[in-house]
């Protein structure tokens, strides 16, 4: 199982905004906000976020997007000394590929009680992957209620 780590670092904090920007390019775009960058070192590799509706592609999740990105700009398929930063939970479809990833680290804003991965099981995650979650949880849940509550107008 993954193992849960909780100290927030500015580091985090500082890839969380990176991530936060790419949500409110999803937002532009009236895609469910969630952003997300993976980092090597000190170096962003891939960055993403949700475009499900413009691709008209259920797997175009942001997390889908960084990983693809990243593994292009390695020239490989594993992460294993990168962190993917991103402000929602990942779903079951993204953990699982994070998992085959063999992602080092994942970095959350908020949880998703209906779509999260944590929902069905934990396990779902590469068991040497680190999770963090909770950095700016504020501001991640933020954008999501201002997206479905314009949708509601």
């Amino acid at each position: 199982m993954a193992e849960k780590i909780m100290l927030v670092t500015e580091q985090d904090k500082k890839y969380m905004r990176m991530a936060l920007n790419e949500a409110e390019r999803a937002f532009s775009k009236r895609e469910v906000p969630i952003g997300a960058v993976v980092v090597a070192g000190d170096r962003v590799i891939g960055r993403g976020h949700n475009l499900v509706e413009t691709l008209a592609d259920a797997t175009a999740h942001a997390e889908m997007q960084a990983i693809t990105a990243a593994m292009a700009t390695l020239g490989g398929k594993y992460l294993s000394d990168c962190t993917l930063y991103v402000t929602v939970e990942p779903c079951v479809m993204c953990g699982g590929a994070l998992a085959w990833s063999q992602i080092g680290r994942v970095v959350y804003g908020t949880p998703d009680p209906k779509r999260g991965y944590s929902t069905y099981s934990e396990r779902i995650m590469h068991p040497k992957t680190k999770v963090s979650s909770g950095v700016l949880r504020e501001e991640c849940e933020a954008i999501m209620q201002r997206f479905f509550a314009e949708l509601r107008k």
